[in-house]
């Protein structure tokens, strides 16, 4: 999955070299991060040629500004009937994703460091909270929330919250107790969001208890 800035077609050699530069690219950055990445390296980990890589990107930035819109592209994620379940399901597979997906790690590196190289890419943003929106008007049409509550506010403050608890947890432990960190956080957040009849029928496994495999 993508956000809307999507390539356009592409003969199948051209779009498997972009996918393979694209993937090189999400490793140099997840290891090092954007400043200390080079497009020599870049081009060393993918085993392409120059003129290969310029004709996809024409910079190092525009290899950056893919990896962060593209970073949900490996992510399967979980089936569900929508809802405040399926939000929560999302948030903790995310956490798990965060762990071994290293697009995903890429593109959420990017995103948090972009401010340090002058990229200013907010719509991945935007797309993560209109993801989060989708699942919690789902979860109004089930009484699942209380009357107060504004959808975009609150799929935008989970983003934030997300954001900060895994720059946290990658600080602290690589990302290793990341899933608990997001469980705590749902402990937290879920009264101010749904009745206690609706949390009461959800599943929140016990922080801990979800996959705490290293990054």
């Amino acid at each position: 999955m993508q956000v809307d800035r999507m390539p356009q077609p592409m003969q199948p050699r051209a779009a498997r070299t972009r996918e393979v530069l694209l993937r090189a690219a999400a490793e140099v950055f997840a290891e090092v991060g954007y400043t200390r990445a080079s497009l020599v390296k870049i081009i060393e980990r993918a085993g392409l040629t120059t003129g290969a890589v310029y004709f996809h990107f024409k910079s190092k930035e525009g290899l950056a500004r893919a990896v962060i819109h593209e970073q949900a592209a490996d992510v399967e994620f979980p089936q569900g009937e929508p809802g405040l379940q399926h939000l929560i399901d999302i948030t903790t597979h995310l956490a798990v994703e965060l762990q071994q997906n290293t697009l995903l790690r890429a593109g959420v590196r990017l995103a948090v460091e972009q401010n340090e190289v002058d990229l200013q890419e907010y719509e991945i943003y935007r797309w993560w909270a209109e993801r989060f929106k989708e699942e919690l008007a789902a979860a109004r049409l089930k009484g699942q929330l209380l009357p107060s509550v504004d959808e975009t506010a609150f799929a935008s403050l989970l983003v934030a919250a997300y954001t900060g608890t895994q720059i946290m947890s990658q600080l602290a432990t690589q990302r290793a107790d990341l899933p608990g960190r997001i469980l705590s956080l749902w402990q937290c957040l879920l009264p101010a969001l749904a009745p206690a009849n609706a949390i009461a029928q959800l599943t929140i496994p016990v922080p801990g208890s979800a996959g705490q495999g290293g990054a």
